[in-house]
């Protein structure tokens, strides 16, 4: 298991991507211009830590504030996604890659290393979209504490950059 596909470099446009959601509704980047993007990519709905993850970005305030469009995205199916996201009162849209075709395009599937045991599978990243649709920051590896408020700053850093 070789993973060659790199995390895509902030600045360039962001890989385009047509996913369903749990409603069967194709969700694309150009759906969102004009607006900041978080899009998540996370393992397996309804575990401790995908569910914190998805819990601290629906509560953000700040993530609100800005208006940032957040999409998850996991290989779980519709009837997985309408659950976990009807469990939390989850209020984005929760993606589906069954094939994992566009996690490996943006980097986020491949070998994953847990207690010593390497095996294929979703990483836990997150990729900030600026309103043009190029990548403003990824972060290959999540730590979910605190990672909402994180992701909010990184707007905060790109509004005043931009001058907004």
């Amino acid at each position: 298991m070789t993973d060659l596909t790199p995390t895509p470099t902030p600045g360039d446009p962001f890989p385009t991507f047509a996913l369903p959601d749990a409603e069967g509704r194709t969700h694309r980047l150009a759906d969102y211009a004009g607006r900041y993007v978080v899009l998540y990519a996370y393992p397996k709905d309804d575990t401790p830590g995908c569910t914190r993850e998805a819990c601290d970005f629906r509560d953000s305030a700040l993530l609100k504030a800005h208006g940032a469009a957040i999409l998850g995205v996991s290989r779980d199916d519709a009837d997985s996604h309408r659950a976990f996201g009807e469990k939390y009162g989850l209020p984005f849209p929760l993606l589906t890659d069954a094939d994992a075709v566009f996690l490996r395009t943006v980097g986020a599937f491949g070998p994953k290393n847990s207690f010593g045991k390497v095996t294929e599978g979703v990483k836990r990243t997150t990729f900030l979209i600026d309103p043009d649709g190029r990548l403003i920051k990824a972060w290959p590896t999540v730590q979910v504490e605190g990672h909402a408020d994180a992701v909010a700053a990184a707007i905060d850093t790109d509004r005043e950059a931009r001058g907004a």
